[in-house]
């Protein structure tokens, strides 16, 4: 009897044990029954947020975290609160000067991102389904950083931790595309950004979610969603406002502090649209200002990545970081500009923009034009003239199916089966519910499309010639930039291949943000930079969202 009960007493002491143990495994991000919520969610009014998920059915984060056990564990919450005070909505030269302080080091900022994201992420109230990768030598290189760091300016991306959206190539972490097809072995050198960011010191934290395939992929589905991330939320309305597409990681996740800055790519409104709903400062480039050489694509004609960050300087300096002439995107040009050198000035004065007089019925742009009058910046009110986007849709299908072959040739992981649009749609087909949820609408339009090259170039040269028309008031009337809202104009902008900066504007009377985006001639990022600088000082409307402070 005493032997039983000795051994009774070992078994209860190992399960005990077994528990102890799960928990300093980190077995924090539990799946929750989502059930009810969903059935919530249908009574949405925008069709497109009436969710089938919103956890993912592919990632296990406690899988993601697990290189980070030990040193969070020594990572407490007293740490974290102290902290918040030097990092929470700083600014790039501030958070360099706490370090040079020594308030603050590289390897407790990054501890602090890392903590963050785990503490909201877990949380089945707050998670946002941001993060796909998380680096899992960041730490290491967080320190190695510390180490080295001799006189770094206050306007260097030196140590700062970046975030990545996950079609961007990145050594160490898979690039998903939020795609299934990928996730399992697309292993990569690093995009030739990535690189730049690298050399300038910039700490790679993680990857993001996105809208899978960049939102080429499925019609009508939610944005922000990937069957790898599951359905990305905003912070300032989980489930309740849309998080823009297709960069709805980059721009929840600097929304919500996760990072100091994240990288967004566009082809027609993907770093515009999340940047404005997440009340970031987004820029979309002139395409071949930053290269595209290692990011999986929609089309070589419209792509360009950008910087997606909490204020206007920031974004300046993630240019900078990000900048070079690379030969193996055509594309590419060799800028010699330096989009922070002296800084900017404070002041609009002698600044004339254009207002799109049918957009002066929503109240806070004719609010925001106000205030601009009375700093005395020129205001012309333009009507712009009617223009055709025909073959828009044409011009992006068969730029992917020529453009997407080639990225998994020579850019993607040799040992990716899937070779061509159709061979993805043959592997989704395999696990519908799985894999392609909201259908595969898109793809199998590429894969239906038969429009010649020689037919498709008639109709970029179209395209761009009806987006300069709409924007012509920007050298007819010799405007700094054309003022519109979110992404209404992000295609004409994106046609006529000129660039956009997003700037937070206020929010609406339900708390979601609205932006104001200035549309400049192309190569004027600097002049769009220092016009948004003068505007975000105006008026500093943008605050974190409540739940994530």
């Amino acid at each position: 009897m005493k032997k039983l009960l000795f051994i009774l007493s070992i078994g209860l002491f190992l399960s005990a044990c077994d528990k102890k143990a799960e928990k300093q495994h980190n077995v924090i991000f539990k799946k929750y029954d989502e059930e009810g919520a969903l059935k919530e969610q249908q009574n949405h009014k925008n069709k497109r947020m009436q969710f089938k998920l919103f956890q993912s059915k592919y990632l296990d984060m406690n899988t993601v975290f697990k290189p980070f056990e030990n040193d969070l564990s020594t990572f407490s919450n007293e740490d974290y609160n102290s902290l918040k005070p030097l990092i929470l909505e700083k600014d790039i030269p501030t958070i360099q000067q706490n370090i040079k302080s020594g308030k603050l080091s590289y390897e407790k900022l990054t501890l602090f991102y890392l903590y963050r994201i785990r503490k909201f992420e877990s949380d089945s109230t707050k998670s946002l389904n941001s993060i796909i990768s998380l680096n899992p030598n960041v730490l290491k290189e967080a320190r190695e950083k510390d180490q080295s760091k001799t006189s770094i300016s206050d306007f260097s991306i030196f140590g700062m931790p970046i975030l990545l959206k996950d079609n961007i190539n990145t050594k160490g972490m898979p690039t998903t595309a939020g795609a299934i097809s990928l996730a399992e072995n697309n292993n990569t050198e690093d995009a030739f950004i990535v690189n730049k960011l690298k050399e300038n010191g910039a700490l790679i934290l993680g990857k993001v979610n996105l809208s899978e395939w960049a939102y080429f992929f499925c019609s009508g589905c939610p944005l922000g969603y990937s069957a790898v991330g599951g359905q990305t939320l905003n912070p300032y309305g989980r489930g309740q406002f849309e998080t823009g597409g297709s960069s709805a990681g980059s721009g929840v996740t600097v929304a919500a502090n996760f990072a100091v800055a994240a990288v967004g790519t566009e082809t027609a409104g993907s770093i515009t649209s999340p940047s404005s709903l997440n009340s970031v400062v987004g820029l979309k480039p002139t395409i071949g200002v930053l290269s595209r050489t290692g990011i999986v694509p929609i089309s070589s004609t419209l792509d360009t990545p950008g910087p997606m960050t909490k204020n206007v300087i920031d974004n300046a300096i993630f240019m900078n970081a990000m900048l070079g002439f690379d030969k193996l995107d055509s594309a590419s040009k060799s800028i010699d500009e330096d989009y922070f050198q002296n800084g900017f000035k404070n002041s609009l004065d002698g600044t004339k923009l254009g207002v799109i007089k049918g957009l002066l019925s929503d109240s806070i742009y004719a609010l925001t034009v106000d205030k601009l009058r009375k700093v005395g910046v020129e205001i012309e009110e333009i009507t712009p003239p009617e223009i055709s986007f025909d073959g828009f849709t044409t011009l992006l299908n068969i730029d992917m199916k020529i453009d997407l072959p080639k990225y998994l040739s020579t850019n993607g992981d040799k040992n990716i089966m899937h070779k061509s649009v159709k061979d993805i749609t043959i592997f989704n087909l395999k696990d519908s519910l799985l894999r392609a949820p909201y259908g595969q609408q898109l793809f199998d339009g590429i894969v239906k499309d038969e429009t010649t090259l020689s037919e498709l170039e008639t109709i970029k040269k179209q395209l761009n010639n009806e987006g300069i028309k709409y924007l012509n008031a920007l050298k007819e009337q010799n405007l700094d930039a054309i003022l519109s809202i979110n992404n209404y104009h992000s295609g004409i902008a994106a046609v006529a291949k000129y660039p956009t900066l997003t700037v937070p504007m206020g929010y609406k009377d339900s708390g979601e943000p609205i932006s104001l985006t200035f549309i400049g001639v192309p190569f004027s990022e600097r002049k769009l930079l220092e016009i948004g600088y003068a505007f975000e000082q105006l008026t500093k409307v943008r605050k974190m969202p409540k739940n994530y402070q």
